[in-house]
C-alpha cells in the first residue's frame, strides 16, 4: 500500500481551507458535513489539517510549505507529489463510511468506483450498524468468547446469514439473531491447496474462509499477495504449527 487508510475525526476542530471557486467550496462542504469548522490561514496554529485549492503550482506549493510548517497535514488538489494525504470518493451509510481511493491517480476512477458501490449497498445499511453497536453487550453475553462472538457474527452478516448485509432487515433483527440459535462461522482446521499464486485463482469459499481465519499457517513460498486476503489481525504461522483455536487455514503450493 502507497498510503494507509484512515477515518480523522474531526468533529469541532478547525480545518484550514485555501482558494475559492467551485473545488474549494466542495472542501469546505465536505469539511463541514463532517462535523469540522473551515478557517484560514490565520487560524492554522489552532488546525489539524489543511486544504489547499489554488491552481498556480508554485502558490499551491508554497501555501503548503506555510501550513506544514505549522504542523499541519496537507492536502492540495489535483497536485499528489505536495499530498500529505488524499481525499477519497466516499459511500455514505452513516455510520458506515467505504472510502475509495488511488493515492492521486484519478479521480475518476474513484468516483466510478463509488457509484457501483452505491448501487449495491442498501440503503439500510446504517441501521444495521447503528443495532449491531446497541447490542454489543447482548452479544458479549451469548458469546463470551471473542473469536466466537466473531465467527458468529461473520457468518451472520455474511450472504445468506440471517444478518446478510445485501439484504432487508427490520429494526429487530439483530435482536432476534442473538436470541435464536445463531449459525457459527467455520471452525478448526482447513486446508486451501493453491493453484496458483495468484489472489484471484481463489474460489468463492477459500476466500471466506482466508478472510475470516484467525490463524493461517502457510509455505513460505506463498506470496504476500494471497496473505493480505486475511485478515490483518490474523496470525501467520509456519506449516507445523496449526495447533491452535479458532478457525485454522493452512495454504500449501500444489
Amino acid at each position: 500500500m502507497q498510503s494507509l487508510p484512515l477515518f480523522f475525526r474531526i468533529a469541532g476542530r478547525k480545518v484550514v481551507v485555501l482558494g475559492q471557486g467551485e473545488a474549494a467550496d466542495a472542501k469546505r462542504r465536505l469539511v463541514e458535513r463532517a462535523g469540522g469548522e473551515c478557517v484560514g490561514e490565520p487560524e492554522a496554529h489552532h488546525a489539524v489539517l489543511g486544504f489547499v485549492v489554488i491552481e498556480d503550482d508554485r502558490d499551491a506549493e508554497a501555501a503548503a510549505i506555510r501550513l506544514r510548517c505549522k504542523g499541519l497535514l496537507v492536502n492540495v488538489t489535483d497536485k499528489p507529489s505536495l499530498c500529505d494525504f488524499t481525499v477519497p470518493s466516499i459511500v455514505d451509510r452513516d455510520p458506515v463510511l467505504i472510502a475509495v481511493g488511488t493515492g492521486g491517480a484519478s479521480a475518476g476512477l474513484a468516483k466510478i468506483l463509488r457509484l457501483r458501490i452505491e448501487r449495491l449497498l442498501p440503503q439500510g445499511l446504517g441501521m444495521l450498524a447503528d443495532a449491531l453497536r446497541d447490542a454489543r453487550a447482548a452479544m458479549k453475553d451469548r458469546w463470551a468468547k471473542p473469536a466466537e462472538r466473531r465467527r458468529a457474527l461473520d457468518a451472520a452478516l455474511d450472504e445468506g446469514g440471517a444478518l446478510d448485509i445485501m439484504a432487508a432487515h427490520g429494526p429487530d433483527a439483530v435482536s432476534g439473531w442473538i436470541s435464536t440459535s445463531a449459525e457459527s462461522a467455520p471452525s478448526g482446521l482447513h486446508e486451501i491447496v493453491l493453484r496458483s499464486t495468484d489472489p484471484d485463482d481463489l474460489t468463492l469459499r477459500e476466500a471466506r474462509l482466508l478472510g475470516s481465519a484467525d490463524v493461517v499457517a502457510h509455505d513460505p513460498a506463498v506470496p504476500e499477495a494471497l496473505l493480505v486476503r486475511a485478515r490483518a489481525d490474523a496470525v501467520r504461522t509456519g506449516l507445523d504449527d496449526t495447533a491452535h483455536d479458532g478457525l485454522v487455514v493452512v495454504l500449501r503450493l500444489s
